[in-house]
This record gives C-alpha cells, sequence and structure tokens, in this order.
C-alpha cells in the first residue's frame, strides 16, 4: 500500500512539474495543497490536511 501511494505522490508531482506553471496564486495553492496532502498521507500516516495546509501556503508564496 505504502508503494502505491509512494508511486502516486512520485507520479503526480512529476505531472504537475510538467505544466508550464501556473498563472494565479489561487491555483499555485491548488497545486501546492494536493502536493501537500499527498505527502501528508505517505510520510506522516494520515495528515492530509496539514500537510494541504502547508503545501497550500508554500504554492502561494513561492515563484
Amino acid at each position: 500500500m505504502r508503494k502505491s501511494i509512494a508511486l502516486l505522490v512520485t507520479l503526480s508531482t512529476v505531472g504537475l512539474s510538467a505544466c508550464v506553471g501556473p498563472d494565479t496564486k489561487l491555483e499555485r495553492a491548488v497545486v501546492g495543497a494536493a502536493i501537500g496532502c499527498a505527502a501528508g498521507e505517505v510520510l506522516v500516516d494520515g495528515r492530509c490536511a496539514e500537510g494541504a495546509i502547508i503545501g497550500a501556503g508554500v504554492g502561494v508564496v513561492t515563484r
């Protein structure tokens, strides 16, 4: 189960990073939240909400 989740996280991260780049802060927040949620599920066993919040914040701040 962990291998399939790790593979899903890897593929989604690579797929999303292949995009030219989100145009708005909202799009960057959504992408960051999705990646953060997946990472929180895998790395901290069921911490999707916390990972999504942190990922959304990082997505908005970075560029």
